[in-house]
Protein backbone atom coordinates (compact mmCIF):
# COMPACT_ATOMS: atom_id res chain seq x y z
CA UNK A 1 0.00 0.00 0.00
CA UNK A 2 1.23 3.60 -0.51
CA UNK A 3 -0.20 6.74 0.12
CA UNK A 4 -0.75 8.86 -2.66
CA UNK A 5 -1.25 13.51 -2.11
CA UNK A 6 -3.25 14.60 -4.79
CA UNK A 7 -2.83 18.46 -5.02
CA UNK A 8 -5.25 20.90 -6.62
CA UNK A 9 -4.46 20.87 -10.59
CA UNK A 10 -3.89 23.85 -12.49
CA UNK A 11 -6.95 23.73 -14.10
CA UNK A 12 -5.54 26.64 -16.46
CA UNK A 13 -7.01 30.08 -18.20
CA UNK A 14 -4.98 31.66 -15.50
CA UNK A 15 -6.51 29.76 -12.62
CA UNK A 16 -4.94 30.79 -9.34
CA UNK A 17 -7.78 29.42 -7.03
CA UNK A 18 -10.68 27.26 -6.54
CA UNK A 19 -13.92 27.46 -4.18
CA UNK A 20 -14.68 23.26 -2.95
CA UNK A 21 -17.84 23.43 -4.14
CA UNK A 22 -19.35 19.67 -3.30
CA UNK A 23 -17.34 16.60 -2.35
CA UNK A 24 -18.66 13.31 -4.23
CA UNK A 25 -16.35 11.47 -1.44
CA UNK A 26 -15.30 10.84 1.85
CA UNK A 27 -12.71 9.31 3.79
CA UNK A 28 -13.01 5.41 3.77
CA UNK A 29 -14.49 5.21 0.67
CA UNK A 30 -13.30 3.31 -2.61
CA UNK A 31 -12.73 5.10 -5.67
CA UNK A 32 -11.81 3.84 -9.37
CA UNK A 33 -9.54 6.01 -11.49
CA UNK A 34 -11.51 8.86 -13.20
CA UNK A 35 -14.62 8.72 -10.74
CA UNK A 36 -16.00 12.01 -10.39
CA UNK A 37 -14.36 13.10 -6.90
CA UNK A 38 -14.62 16.59 -5.84
CA UNK A 39 -16.23 19.37 -7.62
CA UNK A 40 -14.65 22.89 -7.64
CA UNK A 41 -15.85 26.36 -8.79
CA UNK A 42 -13.15 28.81 -10.43
CA UNK A 43 -13.74 32.56 -11.75
CA UNK A 44 -14.11 30.84 -15.38
CA UNK A 45 -16.27 27.63 -14.39
CA UNK A 46 -17.63 25.03 -12.52
CA UNK A 47 -15.13 21.68 -13.30
CA UNK A 48 -15.64 18.26 -11.86
CA UNK A 49 -11.96 16.80 -10.65
CA UNK A 50 -11.89 13.20 -11.07
CA UNK A 51 -9.88 10.61 -9.02
CA UNK A 52 -6.39 10.45 -10.05
CA UNK A 53 -5.92 6.94 -9.24
CA UNK A 54 -8.05 3.97 -7.97
CA UNK A 55 -7.91 3.11 -4.20
CA UNK A 56 -8.93 4.52 -1.03
CA UNK A 57 -9.81 7.91 0.51
CA UNK A 58 -7.79 8.13 3.84
CA UNK A 59 -8.46 12.07 3.96
CA UNK A 60 -10.12 15.18 2.23
CA UNK A 61 -8.38 18.39 3.24
CA UNK A 62 -10.49 20.91 2.07
CA UNK A 63 -14.16 21.87 3.38
CA UNK A 64 -17.24 23.06 1.34
CA UNK A 65 -16.61 26.72 0.70
CA UNK A 66 -12.99 27.08 1.32
CA UNK A 67 -10.88 28.38 -0.97
CA UNK A 68 -8.02 26.31 -2.31
CA UNK A 69 -5.03 27.96 -3.88
CA UNK A 70 -3.76 25.43 -7.27
CA UNK A 71 -1.25 23.11 -5.52
CA UNK A 72 -2.79 22.83 -2.48
CA UNK A 73 -3.46 19.46 -1.09
CA UNK A 74 -7.00 18.20 -1.68
CA UNK A 75 -6.87 14.19 -1.08
CA UNK A 76 -4.79 11.24 -0.01
CA UNK A 77 -5.23 8.30 -1.13
CA UNK A 78 -3.82 5.10 0.00
CA UNK A 79 -3.49 3.00 -3.45
CA UNK A 80 -3.06 -0.84 -4.29
CA UNK A 81 0.83 -1.62 -4.80
CA UNK A 82 3.98 -0.53 -3.26
CA UNK A 83 4.97 0.93 -6.50
CA UNK A 84 2.66 3.67 -6.59
CA UNK A 85 3.95 6.76 -6.83
CA UNK A 86 3.05 9.30 -3.83
CA UNK A 87 3.19 13.40 -4.11
CA UNK A 88 6.68 14.68 -2.73
CA UNK A 89 6.14 15.77 1.14
CA UNK A 90 6.17 19.82 1.03
CA UNK A 91 6.88 21.48 4.02
CA UNK A 92 4.97 24.82 2.73
CA UNK A 93 1.42 25.52 5.38
CA UNK A 94 -1.26 23.16 4.53
CA UNK A 95 -3.98 25.71 3.27
CA UNK A 96 -6.70 24.75 5.64
CA UNK A 97 -7.54 21.46 7.97
CA UNK A 98 -8.78 18.03 7.46
CA UNK A 99 -12.10 18.37 6.36
CA UNK A 100 -12.35 15.48 8.63
CA UNK A 101 -11.19 16.93 11.46
CA UNK A 102 -14.02 19.24 13.10
CA UNK A 103 -12.47 22.74 13.33
CA UNK A 104 -11.79 24.31 16.54
CA UNK A 105 -13.33 27.94 17.39
CA UNK A 106 -11.16 30.47 16.53
CA UNK A 107 -9.68 32.21 19.35
CA UNK A 108 -11.11 35.65 20.03
CA UNK A 109 -8.18 38.90 19.62
CA UNK A 110 -7.63 40.47 22.81
CA UNK A 111 -9.01 43.34 22.43
CA UNK A 112 -12.28 42.33 21.58
CA UNK A 113 -15.29 41.62 24.03
CA UNK A 114 -16.51 38.59 23.38
CA UNK A 115 -19.58 36.74 25.83
CA UNK A 116 -18.92 33.76 23.87
CA UNK A 117 -16.78 31.91 21.85
CA UNK A 118 -16.39 32.27 17.80
CA UNK A 119 -18.46 29.86 15.92
CA UNK A 120 -17.23 26.76 14.34
CA UNK A 121 -17.34 25.62 10.25
CA UNK A 122 -21.06 25.74 9.26
CA UNK A 123 -22.52 22.35 10.44
CA UNK A 124 -21.06 22.44 14.00
CA UNK A 125 -22.47 26.09 14.79
CA UNK A 126 -22.11 27.03 18.58
CA UNK A 127 -24.40 29.66 20.21
CA UNK A 128 -22.51 32.83 21.23
CA UNK A 129 -25.19 34.73 23.34
CA UNK A 130 -28.41 33.45 24.84
CA UNK A 131 -30.95 33.22 22.05
CA UNK A 132 -28.34 34.48 19.33
CA UNK A 133 -26.09 32.59 17.30
CA UNK A 134 -23.37 33.47 14.73
CA UNK A 135 -24.29 33.29 10.78
CA UNK A 136 -22.24 30.39 9.92
CA UNK A 137 -18.82 31.67 10.32
CA UNK A 138 -15.79 29.69 9.89
CA UNK A 139 -12.36 29.30 11.41
CA UNK A 140 -10.03 31.14 9.39
CA UNK A 141 -8.18 28.89 7.64
CA UNK A 142 -4.12 28.94 7.35
CA UNK A 143 -2.31 30.76 4.43
CA UNK A 144 -1.00 28.09 2.11
CA UNK A 145 0.68 27.51 -0.83
CA UNK A 146 2.56 31.27 -2.03
CA UNK A 147 5.19 31.29 0.26
CA UNK A 148 4.26 35.12 1.14
CA UNK A 149 7.16 36.47 2.61
CA UNK A 150 6.01 39.26 4.35
CA UNK A 151 3.01 37.20 6.17
CA UNK A 152 4.24 37.94 9.55
CA UNK A 153 3.86 41.65 9.80
CA UNK A 154 0.10 41.16 9.04
CA UNK A 155 -0.75 38.21 10.94
CA UNK A 156 -3.27 39.32 12.93
CA UNK A 157 -5.30 39.96 9.77
CA UNK A 158 -6.81 37.75 7.19
CA UNK A 159 -9.44 37.63 4.36
CA UNK A 160 -10.55 34.34 2.84
CA UNK A 161 -11.76 36.06 -0.79
CA UNK A 162 -9.87 39.64 -1.12
CA UNK A 163 -10.81 41.94 -3.68
CA UNK A 164 -8.60 43.30 -5.86
CA UNK A 165 -7.27 44.12 -9.63
CA UNK A 166 -5.88 41.67 -11.74
CA UNK A 167 -3.10 44.36 -11.44
CA UNK A 168 -3.23 44.35 -7.96
CA UNK A 169 -3.19 40.53 -8.16
CA UNK A 170 0.18 40.70 -10.79
CA UNK A 171 2.03 42.57 -8.15
CA UNK A 172 0.84 40.71 -5.31
CA UNK A 173 2.32 37.57 -7.19
CA UNK A 174 5.74 39.38 -8.55
CA UNK A 175 6.40 40.33 -4.94
CA UNK A 176 5.45 36.99 -3.56
CA UNK A 177 2.67 38.68 -1.06
CA UNK A 178 -0.20 36.24 0.13
CA UNK A 179 -3.32 38.49 -0.70
CA UNK A 180 -5.53 37.30 1.86
CA UNK A 181 -3.17 38.65 4.54
CA UNK A 182 -2.98 42.59 3.35
CA UNK A 183 -5.33 44.74 4.62
CA UNK A 184 -7.47 46.80 2.14
CA UNK A 185 -8.38 50.11 2.00
CA UNK A 186 -9.43 51.10 -1.36
CA UNK A 187 -13.24 51.67 -2.14
CA UNK A 188 -15.37 48.66 -1.51
CA UNK A 189 -13.10 46.68 1.23
CA UNK A 190 -10.25 46.45 -2.14
CA UNK A 191 -6.94 46.08 -2.11
CA UNK A 192 -4.55 48.27 -3.80
CA UNK A 193 -1.57 48.62 -5.70
CA UNK A 194 -0.13 51.07 -1.98
CA UNK A 195 -1.46 48.17 0.40
CA UNK A 196 0.78 45.56 -1.25
CA UNK A 197 3.21 47.35 -0.68
CA UNK A 198 3.07 49.11 2.38
CA UNK A 199 2.47 45.12 3.21
CA UNK A 200 5.95 44.38 1.84
CA UNK A 201 7.43 47.36 3.92
CA UNK A 202 5.99 46.01 7.23
CA UNK A 203 3.51 48.65 7.53
CA UNK A 204 0.52 46.87 7.41
CA UNK A 205 -0.46 46.22 10.95
CA UNK A 206 0.44 50.16 12.08
CA UNK A 207 -1.92 52.22 9.21
CA UNK A 208 -4.52 50.56 9.93
CA UNK A 209 -7.06 49.96 12.56
CA UNK A 210 -7.43 46.65 14.47
CA UNK A 211 -9.77 43.94 12.90
CA UNK A 212 -13.01 42.40 14.44
CA UNK A 213 -11.73 39.26 17.03
CA UNK A 214 -12.36 36.49 14.29
CA UNK A 215 -12.13 37.05 10.91
CA UNK A 216 -15.26 35.74 8.83
CA UNK A 217 -14.16 33.16 6.05
CA UNK A 218 -15.77 33.40 2.65
CA UNK A 219 -19.32 34.31 2.97
CA UNK A 220 -19.66 33.50 6.60
CA UNK A 221 -20.28 37.40 7.28
CA UNK A 222 -23.66 37.21 5.37
CA UNK A 223 -22.17 39.78 2.96
CA UNK A 224 -20.19 37.20 0.05
CA UNK A 225 -17.16 38.56 -1.05
CA UNK A 226 -16.68 41.15 2.25
CA UNK A 227 -14.65 39.90 4.74
CA UNK A 228 -12.79 41.29 8.09
CA UNK A 229 -16.52 41.93 9.26
CA UNK A 230 -18.00 40.72 12.81
CA UNK A 231 -20.33 37.31 11.88
CA UNK A 232 -23.84 38.32 11.53
CA UNK A 233 -25.86 37.18 14.91
CA UNK A 234 -29.64 36.10 14.36
CA UNK A 235 -32.02 36.16 17.02
CA UNK A 236 -34.18 33.54 18.19
CA UNK A 237 -36.78 34.81 20.37
CA UNK A 238 -36.81 33.18 24.34
CA UNK A 239 -38.93 30.39 25.21
CA UNK A 240 -39.35 29.60 21.13
CA UNK A 241 -37.88 25.75 19.73
CA UNK A 242 -34.28 24.86 18.81
CA UNK A 243 -32.68 26.59 16.43
CA UNK A 244 -32.47 22.95 14.78
CA UNK A 245 -36.62 23.47 14.31
CA UNK A 246 -37.22 26.97 13.46
CA UNK A 247 -34.35 26.78 10.86
CA UNK A 248 -32.84 25.37 7.66
CA UNK A 249 -29.16 25.70 6.98
CA UNK A 250 -27.02 24.92 4.07
CA UNK A 251 -23.23 26.51 3.10
CA UNK A 252 -23.38 29.68 0.75
CA UNK A 253 -20.83 28.18 -1.40
CA UNK A 254 -20.78 27.82 -5.03
CA UNK A 255 -22.33 29.71 -8.30
CA UNK A 256 -24.60 31.59 -5.41
CA UNK A 257 -21.59 32.85 -3.35
CA UNK A 258 -20.03 34.07 -6.69
CA UNK A 259 -23.39 35.62 -7.96
CA UNK A 260 -23.13 37.91 -4.87
CA UNK A 261 -19.70 38.71 -4.98
CA UNK A 262 -20.12 39.81 -8.64
CA UNK A 263 -23.32 41.79 -7.44
CA UNK A 264 -21.69 43.51 -4.06
CA UNK A 265 -18.45 44.36 -6.46
CA UNK A 266 -20.90 46.21 -8.66
CA UNK A 267 -23.11 47.97 -6.20
CA UNK A 268 -19.98 48.76 -4.19
CA UNK A 269 -17.85 50.27 -7.50
CA UNK A 270 -20.44 51.87 -10.20
CA UNK A 271 -22.41 55.17 -9.42
CA UNK A 272 -25.56 53.32 -10.44
CA UNK A 273 -28.45 55.45 -12.07
CA UNK A 274 -31.75 54.15 -13.74
CA UNK A 275 -33.56 55.36 -16.67
CA UNK A 276 -37.62 53.86 -17.52
CA UNK A 277 -39.54 54.48 -20.44
CA UNK A 278 -41.82 52.75 -22.18
CA UNK A 279 -42.25 51.56 -25.71
CA UNK A 280 -44.66 50.57 -28.19
CA UNK A 281 -44.05 47.12 -29.49
CA UNK A 282 -46.89 46.36 -31.58
CA UNK A 283 -45.07 46.71 -35.15
CA UNK A 284 -42.81 44.51 -33.87
CA UNK A 285 -45.28 42.11 -33.04
CA UNK A 286 -46.26 41.99 -36.30
CA UNK A 287 -43.03 41.43 -37.61
CA UNK A 288 -42.08 38.95 -35.22
CA UNK A 289 -44.99 37.30 -36.44
CA UNK A 290 -44.88 37.46 -40.44
CA UNK A 291 -41.41 35.84 -39.67
CA UNK A 292 -41.93 33.17 -37.45
CA UNK A 293 -43.05 30.42 -40.16
CA UNK A 294 -40.23 30.95 -42.14
CA UNK A 295 -37.78 30.61 -38.77
CA UNK A 296 -39.39 27.59 -37.89
CA UNK A 297 -39.04 26.25 -40.89
CA UNK A 298 -35.21 27.07 -40.78
CA UNK A 299 -35.09 25.63 -37.04
CA UNK A 300 -35.04 28.38 -35.13
CA UNK A 301 -37.40 29.49 -32.48
CA UNK A 302 -37.96 33.22 -33.14
CA UNK A 303 -38.59 35.34 -29.58
CA UNK A 304 -38.43 39.13 -29.13
CA UNK A 305 -34.89 38.82 -27.80
CA UNK A 306 -33.49 38.75 -31.18
CA UNK A 307 -34.37 41.77 -32.18
CA UNK A 308 -33.93 43.40 -28.88
CA UNK A 309 -30.08 42.64 -29.61
CA UNK A 310 -30.42 44.00 -32.95
CA UNK A 311 -31.57 47.41 -31.40
CA UNK A 312 -29.19 47.30 -28.46
CA UNK A 313 -26.22 46.82 -31.40
CA UNK A 314 -27.41 49.45 -33.43
CA UNK A 315 -27.61 52.01 -30.44
CA UNK A 316 -24.25 51.03 -29.11
CA UNK A 317 -22.76 51.66 -32.50
CA UNK A 318 -24.29 55.96 -32.07
CA UNK A 319 -23.09 55.36 -28.80
CA UNK A 320 -19.44 53.56 -28.48
CA UNK A 321 -19.23 54.87 -25.18
CA UNK A 322 -21.52 52.39 -23.68
CA UNK A 323 -19.73 49.43 -24.96
CA UNK A 324 -17.13 50.64 -23.00
CA UNK A 325 -15.33 49.99 -19.81
CA UNK A 326 -12.96 51.60 -17.05
CA UNK A 327 -9.57 49.81 -16.53
CA UNK A 328 -9.02 51.02 -12.84
CA UNK A 329 -5.36 49.16 -12.64
CA UNK A 330 -4.18 51.69 -15.49
CA UNK A 331 -7.02 54.55 -15.33
CA UNK A 332 -8.00 54.02 -18.90
CA UNK A 333 -11.11 54.17 -20.51
CA UNK A 334 -11.56 51.73 -22.73
CA UNK A 335 -13.94 51.27 -25.60
CA UNK A 336 -14.25 47.69 -27.20
CA UNK A 337 -14.55 47.53 -31.39
CA UNK A 338 -16.30 44.64 -30.85
CA UNK A 339 -19.66 43.77 -29.51
CA UNK A 340 -20.52 41.17 -27.29
CA UNK A 341 -24.06 40.82 -25.74
CA UNK A 342 -24.60 39.07 -22.81
CA UNK A 343 -27.63 37.76 -21.98
CA UNK A 344 -28.86 36.89 -18.30
CA UNK A 345 -30.22 33.26 -18.08
CA UNK A 346 -32.02 31.91 -14.82
CA UNK A 347 -30.41 28.33 -13.95
CA UNK A 348 -31.20 25.92 -10.90
CA UNK A 349 -27.47 26.99 -9.86
CA UNK A 350 -28.20 30.28 -10.57
CA UNK A 351 -28.21 33.10 -13.05
CA UNK A 352 -25.67 33.14 -15.53
CA UNK A 353 -24.74 35.43 -18.52
CA UNK A 354 -24.11 33.24 -21.56
CA UNK A 355 -22.35 35.70 -24.38
CA UNK A 356 -23.47 36.06 -27.77
CA UNK A 357 -19.56 36.94 -29.60
CA UNK A 358 -19.62 39.35 -32.19
CA UNK A 359 -23.13 40.28 -31.97
CA UNK A 360 -22.81 43.41 -34.76
CA UNK A 361 -22.15 40.67 -37.45
CA UNK A 362 -24.96 38.41 -37.19
CA UNK A 363 -28.21 38.41 -38.76
CA UNK A 364 -31.39 38.03 -36.51
CA UNK A 365 -31.89 34.26 -37.55
CA UNK A 366 -27.97 34.16 -36.67
CA UNK A 367 -29.01 35.54 -33.11
CA UNK A 368 -31.84 33.60 -32.65
CA UNK A 369 -30.04 30.02 -32.91
CA UNK A 370 -27.30 31.30 -30.65
CA UNK A 371 -29.59 32.55 -27.86
CA UNK A 372 -30.95 28.76 -28.03
CA UNK A 373 -28.06 26.93 -28.12
CA UNK A 374 -26.59 29.05 -25.04
CA UNK A 375 -29.55 29.08 -22.89
CA UNK A 376 -29.99 25.25 -23.34
CA UNK A 377 -26.43 24.64 -22.52
CA UNK A 378 -26.60 26.74 -19.70
CA UNK A 379 -30.14 25.18 -17.91
CA UNK A 380 -28.37 21.69 -18.56
CA UNK A 381 -25.01 22.69 -16.65
CA UNK A 382 -22.67 22.23 -19.67
CA UNK A 383 -22.28 25.62 -20.75
CA UNK A 384 -18.41 26.13 -22.00
CA UNK A 385 -16.69 28.90 -19.74
CA UNK A 386 -15.48 30.80 -23.16
CA UNK A 387 -18.93 31.26 -23.86
CA UNK A 388 -19.56 33.14 -20.27
CA UNK A 389 -16.77 35.33 -20.71
CA UNK A 390 -16.37 38.80 -22.39
CA UNK A 391 -19.65 40.40 -22.77
CA UNK A 392 -19.90 44.03 -23.60
CA UNK A 393 -23.48 44.79 -22.60
CA UNK A 394 -25.91 42.64 -20.70
CA UNK A 395 -29.13 42.70 -21.56
CA UNK A 396 -31.73 40.97 -18.70
CA UNK A 397 -35.21 40.04 -19.14
CA UNK A 398 -37.89 38.23 -16.57
CA UNK A 399 -40.40 37.58 -19.71
CA UNK A 400 -44.07 37.28 -18.47
CA UNK A 401 -42.51 37.99 -14.80
CA UNK A 402 -40.96 40.74 -15.88
CA UNK A 403 -43.38 43.29 -13.54
CA UNK A 404 -44.00 46.93 -13.99
CA UNK A 405 -40.12 48.13 -14.07
CA UNK A 406 -36.98 47.11 -11.99
CA UNK A 407 -33.41 48.80 -11.37
CA UNK A 408 -31.12 46.06 -12.87
CA UNK A 409 -27.66 45.94 -11.34
CA UNK A 410 -25.12 46.06 -13.97
CA UNK A 411 -22.83 43.29 -14.88
CA UNK A 412 -19.38 44.94 -13.89
CA UNK A 413 -17.43 46.52 -15.82
CA UNK A 414 -19.46 47.20 -18.42
CA UNK A 415 -20.84 50.46 -18.15
CA UNK A 416 -24.67 49.92 -19.27
CA UNK A 417 -27.53 47.11 -18.91
CA UNK A 418 -30.91 46.94 -20.40
CA UNK A 419 -33.80 45.27 -18.07
CA UNK A 420 -36.66 44.24 -20.79
CA UNK A 421 -40.19 43.43 -19.12
CA UNK A 422 -43.79 41.78 -19.88
CA UNK A 423 -45.65 43.55 -22.78
CA UNK A 424 -48.87 44.61 -21.46
CA UNK A 425 -52.11 46.27 -23.59
CA UNK A 426 -52.17 50.09 -22.51
CA UNK A 427 -54.21 52.81 -23.44
CA UNK A 428 -52.19 54.88 -25.29
CA UNK A 429 -52.93 58.31 -27.54
CA UNK A 430 -52.08 58.53 -31.27
CA UNK A 431 -53.14 60.98 -33.91
CA UNK A 432 -54.64 62.47 -31.07
CA UNK A 433 -56.82 59.08 -30.55
CA UNK A 434 -56.55 56.49 -27.62
CA UNK A 435 -55.76 53.04 -29.25
CA UNK A 436 -54.67 50.50 -27.29
CA UNK A 437 -50.90 49.89 -27.07
CA UNK A 438 -48.57 46.82 -26.89
CA UNK A 439 -46.47 48.77 -23.91
CA UNK A 440 -43.42 46.99 -22.73
CA UNK A 441 -40.68 49.20 -20.10
CA UNK A 442 -37.23 49.57 -20.66
CA UNK A 443 -35.33 49.92 -17.62
CA UNK A 444 -31.65 50.97 -18.21
CA UNK A 445 -28.68 50.79 -15.30
CA UNK A 446 -25.87 53.23 -16.42
CA UNK A 447 -22.32 53.78 -14.84
CA UNK A 448 -23.23 57.37 -13.60
CA UNK A 449 -18.54 57.65 -13.35
CA UNK A 450 -18.74 57.03 -17.13
CA UNK A 451 -21.87 57.72 -18.75
CA UNK A 452 -23.79 61.21 -18.39
CA UNK A 453 -27.48 61.46 -18.08
CA UNK A 454 -28.49 63.17 -20.67
CA UNK A 455 -26.14 60.44 -23.06
CA UNK A 456 -27.98 57.69 -21.03
CA UNK A 457 -31.19 58.94 -21.36
CA UNK A 458 -30.36 59.32 -25.84
CA UNK A 459 -28.76 55.43 -25.68
CA UNK A 460 -32.39 54.58 -24.21
CA UNK A 461 -34.36 56.56 -26.78
CA UNK A 462 -32.60 55.10 -29.79
CA UNK A 463 -33.27 51.82 -28.83
CA UNK A 464 -36.85 52.53 -28.25
CA UNK A 465 -37.02 53.98 -31.62
CA UNK A 466 -35.36 50.54 -33.22
CA UNK A 467 -38.17 48.55 -31.56
CA UNK A 468 -40.77 50.90 -32.80
CA UNK A 469 -39.66 51.27 -35.91
CA UNK A 470 -38.24 47.51 -36.30
CA UNK A 471 -37.84 47.77 -40.17
CA UNK A 472 -35.04 50.00 -39.59
CA UNK A 473 -33.01 47.06 -38.01
CA UNK A 474 -32.75 45.69 -41.59
CA UNK A 475 -31.03 48.12 -43.04
CA UNK A 476 -27.57 47.02 -42.16
CA UNK A 477 -28.26 43.29 -41.89
CA UNK A 478 -24.98 41.12 -42.35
Amino acid sequence: MARFEFKLPDIGEGVAEGEIVAWHVKGGDVVKEDQPMVEVMTDKATVTIGAPKKGTILETHAAVGQIMPVGGLLVVIETDGATAVAAAPSKAPAPAPAAKTPAKPAPAAPAAKSEGPAATAVGDIKDTLPGSAFFGAKEAPKPGGNGAKAAAPASDYYSERPLATPATRKLARDLDVDLRRVRPTGDGNRVTHEDVRAFVGGASTKAHAPVPSAPVAGGGSGVPGVSGRAPIAIAIPAGTAPRDELEVRKPFVGVRRKIAERMQTAKNTAAHFTFVEECDVGRLKQIRNRMKPAAEAAGVKLTFLPFIVRAVVAALKKHPVLNSALDESTNELVTRKYIHIGIAASTDNGLMVPVVKDADRKSILDIAREIDRLGTAAKAGAIASADLAGSTFTITSLGAQGGLFATPILNFPEVGILGVHQIKKKPVVKDDQIVIGEIMLLSLSFDHRIVDGHVGAAFAYDIIGFLENPESLFLDMV
